[in-house]
């Protein structure tokens, strides 16, 4: 009796937190643009394939992140929490998405653990409020540590990505 009601209690656990949970890797017609974009919680496999596949992969294939300085992030990157916000119509999110997330893999980052939030062109996720990310342009790269956030990277790096997160990383001990 008591596994029957353990399994129906985890039963109706999981069908609500599915029946709540926000649909991943959404593609909506923007209203401002009169496009699909996507929009909402994203995970790899979705910025792999589908509408933003190909700028993902090509700029994943072939950028080529400095090898020290990716060995030097590696040490305090596990340690953060990183939160990507992007346009898939966005030019800057386009080329830097793929590129930041080939610097986590060549680091060793488990990038599932990335919180990935795609916004319309509004800056906005229909059906979400992510106004306390204080999102003015995209991509951002925000890094958290111990539940603070201790740095972002706004649109462009001012050097390279992964130079720029290296300065970040550098407030974690």
């Amino acid at each position: 009796m008591k596994k029957k009601l353990l399994f129906s209690a985890l039963f109706s656990l999981l069908f609500v937190a599915t029946a709540f949970s926000q649909e991943v890797n959404k593609v909506i017609k923007d209203p401002m643009m009169g496009m699909n974009v996507m929009a909402g919680p994203c995970n790899l496999d979705g910025l792999q394939h589908g509408l933003f596949g190909p700028w993902f992969n090509y700029q994943y294939k072939s950028y080529k992140p400095e090898s020290k300085v990716v060995s030097d992030i590696q040490k305090k990157l596990d340690k953060t929490q990183l939160t990507v916000v992007f346009g898939s119509w966005c030019g800057d999110s386009k080329e830097q998405v793929g590129r930041f997330y080939k610097i986590l893999n060549d680091a060793g980052y488990n990038t599932a653990s990335v919180k990935a939030i795609a916004v319309d062109r509004a800056l906005k996720v229909p059906g979400s409020d992510i106004s306390k990310l204080d999102i003015k342009r995209v991509p951002t790269f925000i890094v958290s540590y111990q539940g603070k956030e201790i740095g972002r990277i706004v649109e462009s790096p001012k050097k390279t990505l992964e130079k720029d997160l290296q300065n970040i990383l550098q407030k974690v001990d």
